[in-house]
């Protein structure tokens, strides 16, 4: 099955994809660097040689890639931050629907007078979830919350935020936008890293941030292996 992975920081600490070939693609927004084995690719969104934090991430460059290179069905990996006590850190969910609305979403009609109709697609998502059953639990339906970044949401933001979606995040609105726009079926995936700030007693700062991320890698590693022996079957 051709498939397209979209992940962040996870991927480039794993040394699952060490063997993959390395290869770039030209796009009218700007180039990409992409592993791919078989009929899989992966794009690691924060790109490979500086890594760029998430409002300058060059998403437009890095979604149509993939369209570019064939693929309709794109699976991303999100770290985000919980908004819900009953989901701690370590948590697996899906999200089906998501809010954006501090910074403009990314969009390919810059001049054009029109606008894509926003949707996750979600198509291979009752698959993935009942092939990593029991091994994996994956709680479907969220809603993503995006901000802008880099700098975490003050307290004050969560409290408000608690009210709009079950976790937040800064990158997953702006690829599904993207993919909707060009016709590409995006699948949520997101692993909850930590609690967002001020929620359950949580001081979030960049260094605990990495610590928490880092203490998830070996659980991010298994995931990707089921996720390529399920699809790739």
């Amino acid at each position: 099955m051709k498939v397209a992975f979209i992940s962040g920081t996870s991927i480039v600490n794993s040394n699952l994809f060490a063997a993959w070939a390395v290869k770039t693609i030209e796009t009218p927004f700007g180039p990409v660097t992409y592993k791919t084995k078989g009929d899989f690719a992966l794009i690691n969104r924060h790109g490979y040689a500086f890594p760029l934090p998430p409002h300058s991430i060059n998403y437009r460059a890095n979604i149509r890639a993939l369209a570019d290179l064939g693929y309709q069905d794109i699976v991303s990996l999100n770290s985000v931050g919980s908004l819900k006590k009953e989901l701690p850190p370590g948590t697996f969910v899906s999200c089906g629907d998501y809010v954006g609305l501090q910074q403009g979403p990314a969009t390919f009609f810059d001049q054009e007078l029109k606008g894509g109709a926003p949707a996750i697609a979600n198509n291979l998502i009752p698959r993935i979830i009942a092939e990593l059953a029991p091994e994996f639990k994956i709680h479907p339906g969220k809603v993503y919350v995006q901000l802008r970044g880099p700098r975490f949401e003050t307290k004050a933001e969560i409290r408000i935020l608690q009210h709009w979606g079950d976790v937040v995040g800064m990158t997953a609105a702006h690829e599904a936008d993207l993919c909707s726009e060009l016709g590409l079926r995006y699948n949520s995936l997101a692993l909850i890293d930590n609690y967002a700030n001020g929620l359950e007693g949580t001081e979030i700062d960049f260094a605990k941030f990495k610590d928490l991320v880092k203490d998830n890698q070996a659980k991010v590693n298994r995931l990707f292996t089921r996720l390529l022996e399920i699809l790739g079957s």
